[in-house]
């Protein structure tokens, strides 16, 4: 239950902390790189302080860790650090900046389980059930679904944009639409001649 509770909180603070860092991106004032830059740099001595109550004070995590193994070290240091903490970031930062966070976070953050999922059971020889391979396979489509264009949309006018006509000429709102004319306007024939109203039409006689 607890570790739910921490999963949740984790993806509340992500959202505020990445729609904040959206906004910043969006003012042209901040870039990707220098965002992250930034975000590392108040982020680190928070966690620094967090080492030294949780490893230090409280002693609820190994303080040997710097003669853990060699490859630990190494898994932690260049695939944590370098590759999911600066790399990873980097790209998601330079992706937040051009793109939609309702599309890129959903992208960046269903790909990384079904990644490790795969890794896992190719690299690590982690079991793959039937279950997993349905999960990834949900994962895939749902990217599929979110990076898909046009998809059936209907245009919408900002400011009196044309509309696409079917016919490939471009309608434009309250133009070039044959309306009902009032008042004695001319309304257009099927035959391509404009009679008018109690004007040039042949009545029977009685």
């Amino acid at each position: 239950m607890k570790a739910i509770l921490f999963a949740v909180l984790a993806g509340l603070c992500w959202g505020v902390g990445e729609v904040c860092t959206k906004y910043a991106l969006h003012s042209r004032q901040v870039g990707p790189v220098t965002a992250i830059a930034l975000r590392s740099t108040v982020a680190l001595p928070v966690l620094w302080l967090a080492y030294a109550i949780v490893v230090r004070g409280l002693r609820l995590e190994p303080a040997a860790w710097p003669r853990a193994d060699r490859p630990v070290l190494l898994a932690l240091g260049l695939g944590s650090g370098l590759v999911a903490g600066a790399a990873a970031m980097i790209l998601f930062y330079s992706a937040l900046n051009l793109g939609e966070i309702s599309v890129v976070k959903p992208i960046a953050f269903t790909i990384a389980p079904a990644t490790a999922v795969l890794i896992g059971w190719l690299a690590l020889g982690e079991s793959m059930t039937v279950r997993k391979a349905v999960a990834v396979g949900l994962i895939l489509l749902g990217v599929a679904l979110l990076t898909a264009r046009g998809g059936g949309a209907v245009p919408h006018l900002r400011g009196g944009g044309a509309v696409p006509h079917p016919g490939g000429a471009e309608l434009r709102p309250h133009e070039d639409v044959p309306r009902p004319h009032r008042g004695g306007g001319a309304v257009p024939h099927p035959g391509g001649a404009e009679p008018r109203p109690h004007e040039d039409v042949p009545r029977l006689h009685k």
